[in-house]
């Protein structure tokens, strides 16, 4: 097979049905590619603003992340990345294949990224693959090594870091392309059975912890027609296009914060960066038309001073919506 053959250039795929979608209060979906819904993103014109906030109230979270078209959008900035990257490959234009990918590794490298290679998304390994080389990430790598995380397949049970391996990279299946809102929060869940890879989500079966059931308290209070679900998982957020981020991915157990400073918020840095470059980029435009293949109009929810540091240095480029 040549080199030409093996290249794939791995685009979004679209939804198998509408029954993919889920409502945050309803069942809960499995995540993939190819369960996440497309949905339009929209600009609201500068005299719409007014009527924004008396309809407020009345939308759903679900409305928020849907083509309903009572949900009202911010007005983002005519200023685009598609302007800053105006020279870059569009998103469903860089190839990537994994077959040559791995055969560029050391043997050391191909041991130390055999998880990312297992269950990153692919729309996101191929535009984070000279990221996970470098010699910050390989280092983290070896000292995840040595606390037993070595691949996907790795017996959760019998290891002291959380989330478990085949989940420390839930959040990228949410692809690339489709993201519309990020959300940021700190390290994981630290108490076992918690974590699994989407910043403030919990699996089915664990109690929402406090963090979660205040953003609950609070949608509940700007849209009274919100219904809290019973549990803490926010996979269908995930599927509707909310990357969920947290700033460092791993945490040891009973240890808030204790993988700080190992590596983590520069690679997620990277990720802020490229979402800001190509978030969004395979979502259609208000008038219907096919997506750009930059990035445009995703809204960043940056709660609390730590999460408003990771993306702080976004506003004084991009202009994009904060909240």
């Amino acid at each position: 097979m040549s080199q030409s053959e093996e290249n794939v250039f791995l685009e979004d795929f679209e939804p198998q049905s509408a029954g993919a979608s889920a409502s945050v209060s309803g069942e809960v979906p499995t995540l993939s590619q190819t369960t996440v819904v497309e949905t339009p993103s929209s600009s609201q014109q500068a005299n719409e603003q007014k009527k924004q906030a008396s309809l407020k109230r009345q939308i759903t979270l679900t409305d928020m992340f849907s083509g309903n078209s009572s949900a009202k959008r911010l007005k983002t900035s005519s200023q685009s990345s598609a302007s800053v990257v105006s020279t870059a490959q569009k998103l469903n234009a860089i190839p990537f294949s994994m077959k040559a990918f791995q055969d560029s590794l050391s043997d050391e490298e191909r041991r130390l990224l055999n998880l990312e290679c297992q269950v990153m998304g692919k729309s996101w390994l191929k535009v984070l693959k000279t990221e996970i080389k470098k010699p910050y990430f390989l280092a983290l790598k070896r000292f995840l090594w040595e606390q037993g995380v070595h691949g996907a397949d790795d017996s959760a049970a019998s290891l002291t870091v959380y989330p478990p391996p085949r989940n420390i990279y839930t959040w990228s299946n949410t692809p690339l392309g489709k993201v519309k809102v990020v959300l940021i929060g700190q390290d994981p869940y630290h108490q076992r059975g918690q974590a699994h890879g989407l910043c403030f989500s919990v699996p089915i079966g664990i109690k929402p912890p406090p963090s979660l059931k205040n953003i609950y308290s609070e949608l509940k209070t700007e849209y009274p027609e919100f219904k809290p679900p019973s549990h803490g998982n926010l996979i269908s957020w995930a599927s509707n296009g909310v990357l969920m981020l947290n700033t460092c991915l791993t945490v040891t157990a009973g240890k808030a914060a204790s993988h700080s400073g190992k590596g983590w918020e520069t690679f997620t840095d990277k990720v802020v960066d490229i979402v800001d470059q190509y978030g969004g980029a395979n979502l259609p435009s208000a008038t219907g038309s096919s997506g750009s293949g930059f990035g445009r109009g995703v809204v960043f929810m940056a709660w609390g001073a730590f999460a408003q540091k990771r993306v702080e240095k976004l506003n004084k480029v991009s202009n994009r919506p904060f909240l």
